[in-house]
């Protein structure tokens, strides 16, 4: 393939990424909108634990939150590490995605404490994290691995502070699960590692 073929790869590649995730977080807008309209009545679809009726709510939850302030926390982590992990192709992104929100709604249901409701992307946001942060080592690539430092950077204590169980008004659980389905996601969907060039005498 050309240079000039494989810049035109990646452009639209980068092209299709951000319009998902552009178009991903204005639906999260959305839906909170129709919530504060609606006077907060898609908060019923958030997940309360070790209720049967409640799983059909664990995919639901990730996609709704408890207010304007909640979807703004979410919105930037979600756009800037999902736009990077689709880099690596839409169809493995939405099946990490998808491996994210069910452990994480799953594992929300089986261990958050009796009587709380659970909701909101920071599950995903946090899986995504661990996801980018140990998909370049797993996969031996360059480039990833860079893109995992600059993450941990950027967002390295926000997530440990997240996970600490001394948190109040917040789910650690679902950051922790989220935190530990992403990193499962790196070594289920990792891409064979690029072979070298071989060596001509």
């Amino acid at each position: 393939m050309s240079g000039a073929g494989l810049g035109w790869t990646r452009g639209h590649r980068a092209e299709a990424a951000a319009k998902l995730m552009v178009g991903w977080v204005a639906l999260l807008w959305l839906l909170e909108v129709a919530d504060a309209v609606s006077g907060h009545a898609l908060d019923r679809f958030g997940v309360v634990p070790r209720t049967a009726s409640e799983l059909m709510d664990v995919v639901p939850a990730a996609f709704t939150h408890f207010g304007f302030a909640h979807v703004a926390a979410n919105s930037v982590p979600l756009l800037v590490l999902g736009f990077l992990a689709a880099l690596g192709g839409l169809r493995r992104f939405v099946a990490v995605c998808a491996l994210i929100v069910v452990a994480d709604g799953l594992g929300v249901w089986l261990v958050a404490p009796s009587g709380t409701n659970t909701a909101g992307a920071s599950g995903l946001v946090f899986g995504l994290f661990g996801f980018l942060l140990v998909g370049g080592l797993v996969e031996r690539r360059p480039l990833g691995v860079v893109v995992g430092v600059l993450v941990a950077a950027a967002w390295g204590g926000t997530v440990l502070a997240g996970v600490a169980p001394t948190q109040t008004g917040v789910s650690w659980q679902a950051h922790l699960i989220g935190l530990a389905a992403g990193v499962a996601a790196a070594f289920l969907f990792r891409r064979p590692a690029t072979a070298p060039p071989p060596l001509t005498p």
